[in-house]
Protein backbone atom coordinates (compact mmCIF):
# COMPACT_ATOMS: atom_id res chain seq x y z
CA UNK A 1 0.00 0.00 0.00
CA UNK A 2 1.06 3.37 -0.02
CA UNK A 3 0.51 6.35 2.41
CA UNK A 4 0.77 9.79 1.87
CA UNK A 5 0.99 11.76 5.19
CA UNK A 6 1.83 15.01 6.51
CA UNK A 7 2.59 15.62 10.26
CA UNK A 8 3.41 19.21 12.15
CA UNK A 9 2.35 20.72 15.00
CA UNK A 10 0.00 23.59 14.77
CA UNK A 11 1.23 25.49 18.16
CA UNK A 12 5.15 26.25 17.27
CA UNK A 13 4.40 29.04 14.91
CA UNK A 14 5.00 29.91 11.12
CA UNK A 15 8.00 27.53 10.24
CA UNK A 16 7.41 23.78 11.20
CA UNK A 17 10.49 22.82 9.26
CA UNK A 18 12.83 21.23 12.72
CA UNK A 19 9.62 19.34 13.82
CA UNK A 20 8.98 18.03 10.16
CA UNK A 21 12.90 16.84 9.86
CA UNK A 22 12.41 14.78 13.08
CA UNK A 23 9.75 13.14 11.59
CA UNK A 24 11.89 12.59 8.14
CA UNK A 25 14.57 11.12 10.46
CA UNK A 26 12.02 8.54 11.73
CA UNK A 27 10.96 7.87 8.37
CA UNK A 28 14.08 7.78 6.30
CA UNK A 29 15.28 5.25 9.71
CA UNK A 30 12.40 2.83 9.31
CA UNK A 31 13.40 1.00 6.32
CA UNK A 32 10.46 1.72 4.37
CA UNK A 33 10.52 3.21 0.74
CA UNK A 34 9.49 6.76 0.38
CA UNK A 35 9.33 9.81 -1.50
CA UNK A 36 9.71 13.03 0.14
CA UNK A 37 7.41 16.06 -1.33
CA UNK A 38 7.09 19.64 -0.64
CA UNK A 39 3.71 18.82 0.97
CA UNK A 40 3.95 15.32 2.42
CA UNK A 41 5.70 12.20 2.17
CA UNK A 42 4.87 9.04 0.37
CA UNK A 43 5.59 5.63 2.05
CA UNK A 44 5.63 1.99 1.09
CA UNK A 45 4.75 -0.75 2.68
CA UNK A 46 2.25 -3.52 3.94
CA UNK A 47 -0.56 -2.02 6.56
CA UNK A 48 0.66 -2.90 10.01
CA UNK A 49 4.22 -1.20 9.03
CA UNK A 50 3.14 1.68 7.86
CA UNK A 51 0.49 2.30 10.20
CA UNK A 52 2.92 1.92 12.93
CA UNK A 53 5.28 4.20 11.37
CA UNK A 54 2.96 6.65 11.09
CA UNK A 55 1.77 6.44 14.65
CA UNK A 56 5.34 6.79 15.77
CA UNK A 57 6.07 9.94 13.84
CA UNK A 58 2.77 11.61 15.47
CA UNK A 59 3.63 10.20 18.54
CA UNK A 60 7.10 11.74 18.54
CA UNK A 61 5.53 15.22 17.14
CA UNK A 62 3.03 15.23 19.55
CA UNK A 63 5.74 14.32 22.59
CA UNK A 64 7.14 17.47 22.41
CA UNK A 65 4.07 20.08 20.93
CA UNK A 66 0.88 20.34 22.47
CA UNK A 67 -1.31 20.51 19.18
CA UNK A 68 -0.23 18.07 16.07
CA UNK A 69 -1.98 18.11 12.51
CA UNK A 70 -1.93 14.35 11.13
CA UNK A 71 -3.20 13.98 7.22
CA UNK A 72 -3.33 10.47 6.01
CA UNK A 73 -4.21 9.28 2.24
CA UNK A 74 -3.85 5.74 1.48
CA UNK A 75 -4.06 4.00 -1.86
CA UNK A 76 -4.63 0.02 -1.14
CA UNK A 77 -4.19 -2.32 -4.02
CA UNK A 78 -4.12 -5.98 -3.84
CA UNK A 79 -1.17 -7.57 -4.88
CA UNK A 80 0.42 -4.50 -6.23
CA UNK A 81 4.24 -3.55 -5.42
CA UNK A 82 6.70 -1.15 -6.35
CA UNK A 83 4.30 1.41 -6.64
CA UNK A 84 6.76 4.28 -5.74
CA UNK A 85 8.35 4.11 -9.09
CA UNK A 86 5.55 2.21 -10.97
CA UNK A 87 2.75 4.37 -11.05
CA UNK A 88 5.13 7.34 -12.13
CA UNK A 89 6.27 5.05 -14.82
CA UNK A 90 3.08 3.80 -15.98
CA UNK A 91 2.28 7.52 -16.93
CA UNK A 92 5.45 8.62 -18.33
CA UNK A 93 4.87 5.92 -20.62
CA UNK A 94 1.64 6.75 -21.77
CA UNK A 95 2.65 10.38 -22.44
CA UNK A 96 5.99 8.67 -24.13
CA UNK A 97 8.13 11.64 -22.10
CA UNK A 98 9.64 11.94 -18.37
CA UNK A 99 7.29 14.31 -15.80
CA UNK A 100 8.76 16.40 -13.20
CA UNK A 101 8.79 14.23 -10.15
CA UNK A 102 11.78 15.82 -8.27
CA UNK A 103 13.69 12.97 -9.13
CA UNK A 104 17.04 12.88 -10.62
CA UNK A 105 17.42 12.59 -14.14
CA UNK A 106 14.05 13.54 -14.77
CA UNK A 107 12.88 16.27 -17.03
CA UNK A 108 13.08 20.01 -15.52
Amino acid sequence: MLAEFAIFPISSGESASGAVAEILDIIDRSGLPYRLTPMATIVEGEWDEVMALIQQCHRACRAKHRRVYTRIHIDDREGATGRLEGKIASVEKKLRRKLKTGEKGNAK
